[in-house]
């Protein structure tokens, strides 16, 4: 069975820089992982994603050009790189792995199986 477990979240002030992690147990290329941001009281949302067999990624357009995903083969870790934070980014974050590429244009939280436990992104102004 697939294992996420993520890290990184913490608080910080608008502008700045978080890293977030995701060590899972994936070695095959054939899966699909990504990132999810739940507001409170809102639904999840992905953020970005990646499918490894062949490199093609995701990101929601309220994070293109601020968000990175990136992978490290070989610790079996998932990355997103937060940058230039805003208010609105503030939230839960997920990681989130399925087999195969994600079906529909966008990934949707109904589409994976496997998830992590969340960790929490808080960005004061």
């Amino acid at each position: 069975q697939v294992q996420l477990v993520d890290s990184g979240g913490g608080s910080v002030q608008a502008g700045g820089s978080l890293r977030l992690s995701c060590a899972h147990s994936i070695n095959s290329e054939a899966y699909s992982v990504g990132w999810f941001h739940q507001a409170p009281g809102k639904e999840r949302e992905g953020v970005a994603a990646t499918y490894y067999a062949t490199g093609s990624t995701y990101y929601a357009d309220s994070v293109k050009g601020r968000f990175t995903i990136s992978r490290d083969k070989a610790k079996n870790t998932l990355y997103l790189q937060m940058n230039s934070l805003k208010s609105e980014d503030t939230g839960v974050y997920y990681c989130a792995a399925r087999v195969g590429r994600w079906p529909n244009s966008v990934p949707e939280a109904g589409d994976f199986k496997y998830w992590g436990q969340g960790t929490q992104v808080t960005v004061s102004s």
